[in-house]
């Protein structure tokens, strides 16, 4: 690690109240071997689940102002194959589906992978509602912002 370079865990979930309806996200980030903490959330009145997990990811990364080395974990499997397998798959294929059919959240999936370029990323997924406790902890950051936030 050079002196630009910080190591950096983050959390992060998307919840929904109805799919669509309103909806949260959250993330939970862990500076320097986990002396620095800093929790985000945030909100829509009318989203998706899936748009939820998305932009706590981007939100998460939107935080970060350096280089950084990257643990990331979610308990969305849609997140994580889609930026490790899915996406290099639709840019070939101009932002079509197996199926021939335009991606969904495109503009959230392009915004991402802009964002994972300036960062050594390793994705990790969790298993949802195990017991991980900051998988736990960024859950109910995301549930409970679904309401509290919105204006």
């Amino acid at each position: 690690m050079t002196i630009d370079q910080q190591e950096v865990t983050i959390y992060t979930d998307g919840a929904c109240s109805g799919n669509p309806g309103p909806g949260g996200w959250g993330a939970i980030l862990f500076f320097n071997s986990n002396k620095i903490e800093k929790r985000i959330c945030g909100s829509e009145s009318y989203t998706t689940n899936n748009k939820m997990e998305l932009m706590a990811v981007i939100q998460a990364l939107k935080v970060l102002k350096c280089y950084s080395n990257v643990q990331l974990y979610t308990d969305s499997i849609y997140v994580k194959n889609g930026i490790t397998l899915w996406i290099h798959k639709w840019k070939i294929s101009g932002w079509k589906t197996a199926n021939k059919l335009p991606v969904k959240n495109m503009d959230l999936w392009l915004e991402l992978d802009k964002l994972a370029l300036l960062h050594n990323i390793n994705w990790y997924w969790v298993k949802a509602h195990v017991g991980n406790k900051y998988n736990e902890e960024v859950d109910m950051l995301a549930r409970n912002s679904i309401y509290t936030n919105i204006s």
